[in-house]
């Protein structure tokens, strides 16, 4: 599989660690607290045949600047960092996608900036906190895999761990959000391994107790399109179908848990096409 080419982007609020790969029209993925490396990312790759992807590392997260205040990491500062990456890219427009968090700023990013903004492709996402009220969620305390998710995070976060336990760690992780656990090796299959930035996701979890957009959505001005997985662990269905209440589009995966673009990638790629196409 083709390397993605990494691109250390100097701009007005900072250094940024970008990944490019694929040809079209540019189309910026990041995610909150993902470290990304050349070998790219399975959401991101899911683009490279229809767009030139830009696959950030944000503030705190691989090469990418620290933060000089706490602030720096929050979502709203993240929105404007990614503004200042579009801008030091020389490109007046261009879309976003975003997955699990990534969508959570996709959401922001449209509501303050879609000025800025072709299109917008949210999955597996929410316009408010989603744990407290959702015992369909694996964060909710109530949820049967609660205890063993957060042993997992708490151990993932941890600097000194080796790429072998890590990638055990992970694995577990992952099939948890999967419709189909047992389906793991098939679907990630490729030599894509990423980490985890503990400052970013540290902040994230206090800055998610107070996080509620679902008033402003309406801001959004751009094509929207929300997928989101019928049995997804981590979003639950319920917040996309919240969202399309004020963005009509939305697609639902109906073999799918958190992962929709590799449980049902073919179907996952039409629906995208459909909407680029239904764009023009």
């Amino acid at each position: 599989m083709e390397a993605w080419e990494r691109k250390l982007l100097h701009t007005e609020r900072g250094v940024f660690e970008v990944f490019i790969k694929g040809d079209g029209n540019p189309l910026c993925v990041t995610h909150h607290y993902s470290e990304f490396n050349e070998t790219g990312d399975y959401f991101a790759e899911t683009f490279t045949v229809t767009n030139q992807v830009f696959l950030i590392n944000l503030r705190e997260a691989g090469g990418s600047d620290k933060s000089h205040e706490p602030y720096q990491l929050s979502m709203l500062e993240t929105i404007f960092d990614l503004e200042a990456i579009r801008e030091a890219l020389g490109l007046s427009h261009w879309g976003l996608a975003g997955h699990s968090t990534g969508g959570m700023l996709g959401i922001l990013y449209g509501i303050h900036f879609s000025k800025s903004l072709d299109f917008s492709v949210i999955v597996g996402a929410a316009a408010r906190e989603y744990m407290t009220f959702s015992e369909d969620c694996i964060y909710n305390e109530a949820h049967s895999d609660y205890e063993r998710m957060q042993e997992l995070i708490e151990a993932l976060k941890q600097p000194d761990l080796s790429l072998v336990k890590r990638k055990e760690l992970s694995v577990e992780r992952t099939k948890f959000s999967l419709h189909k656990p047992e389906k793991y090796h098939d679907l990630f299959h490729l030599d894509i391994h990423k980490g985890m930035s503990e400052a970013r996701m540290n902040f994230f979890i206090r800055e998610l107790q107070i996080y509620d957009v679902t008033r402003k959505l309406e801001f959004i001005e751009v094509p929207t399109l929300i997928m989101c997985g019928r049995f997804d662990v981590q979003c639950p269905l319920k917040y996309s179908i919240e969202m399309a209440e004020g963005i009509p589009r939305l697609g639902i995966f109906e073999r799918s848990n958190h992962y929709p673009f590799l449980e049902e990638s073919s179907r996952f790629k039409e629906e995208y096409e459909l909407f680029l196409y239904e764009r023009k």
